[in-house]
């Protein structure tokens, strides 16, 4: 990670109709090993976080200035600095103006990972430790607690400029600081979301189902098929990275690294060719599996409560939309 610019300011909006209060930052952090450490933990922190949105910036650029001043600090016509203080600035008369309880460090950073540069904004917590000196004394300690992130964006600011038709180079948390502060933070950054992270996970779920009942693959192909899909998405989450599909269909099948992908190519799925997976819908996608007395039963979680009904009570699996070849098999027998 290469680090061009970080600052952190103050800011402070108590749950009354008193103004918020700043404490404005005048210099750039000094880049050192502490300041990379911190960062890649937020980064991982934000990573690991399940519920994000994904989205692009507003067309109204003038009720939605942030981005102007993004475009000049980039276009090199605005220093960081004053780019973060005119941001906080909006941020504050945003908190005022719909009274929104709001209090923390802000921490701007503007960073390049490989060839790709973003821009995290993060509202820091902190927790109350203690700490042994030297003298063997024990004190109390304040520390940056980047678990209890809550509030915090990351613009890829590589495909906001490279990328005029995208609708996912902004994503920010959606966790538990609430609707009207999740919303007040998203308007702060003049951000509209564009595209539905759950909906599509499902949909790229449904479309990976079709395919292995199309390939009519044995349960231990596909339960590896599965297990391999769910790795690979986790992984590009814990990185920060989309899914992309023609990276998946190479993860599913190494001799045949395209057939996933024309699979979706060839259907109606809708599908962008990089999705933002969520964590949630990939979790709870597992195949339930059982074998006994000649029969073996196998079937995606998803499917539970539509296609299959498992009534407890008596000891039975109803299952709706038979597959064709089993269909066929079974008018032949009765025949």
């Amino acid at each position: 990670m290469s680090i061009q610019n970080c600052i952190v300011h103050f800011i402070d909006k108590k749950p009354d109709d008193s103004p918020a209060t700043l404490q404005l930052r005048e210099q750039i952090l000094p880049n050192s090993n502490l300041l990379q450490h911190a960062l890649a933990d937020l980064n991982d922190s934000y990573n690991a976080k399940p519920s994000k949105a994904w989205g692009l910036f507003q067309t109204d650029s003038t009720a939605y200035p942030v981005q102007d001043w993004l475009r000049r600090y980039l276009a090199e016509q605005e220093d960081f600095v004053r780019f973060s203080q005119l941001a906080l600035e909006h941020l504050k008369k945003q908190l005022d103006e719909h009274t929104i309880s709001l209090s923390g460090h802000v921490l701007l950073a503007h960073y390049q990972q490989g060839m790709t540069h973003y821009l995290m904004i993060a509202v820091l917590q902190h927790s109350e430790g203690m700490v042994i000196t030297d003298s063997l004394d024990m004190h109390e300690a304040r520390h940056l607690d980047l678990s209890q992130l809550h509030l915090a964006a990351r613009i890829n600011l590589s495909e906001w400029q490279n990328n005029p038709q995208s609708k996912q180079y902004i994503s920010f948390l959606k966790g538990k600081n609430g609707k009207k502060v999740i919303d007040g933070f998203r308007d702060f950054l003049g951000c509209e979301e564009g595209v539905d992270g759950p909906s599509e996970t499902r949909t790229l779920l449904k479309a990976f189902s079709d395919f292995v009942e199309s390939e009519d693959l044995p349960e231990e192909q596909a339960r590896e098929k599965t297990d391999n899909l769910i790795s690979y998405a986790n992984n590009q989450s814990r990185r920060g990275e989309v899914v992309s599909i023609e990276g998946l269909s190479e993860v599913l099948d190494e001799e045949n690294p395209r057939a996933f992908y024309n699979h979706i190519r060839n259907k109606d799925y809708g599908l962008s060719p990089e999705i933002p997976a969520d964590k949630r819908t990939l979790n709870a996608f597992r195949r339930f599996t059982g074998r006994a007395e000649g029969i073996s039963i196998s079937f995606e979680s998803h499917l539970l409560g539509s296609k299959v009904e498992y009534d407890e009570a008596r000891d039975m699996l109803i299952i709706r939309q038979l597959p064709t070849q089993l269909k066929d098999q079974l008018k032949r027998k009765k025949d």
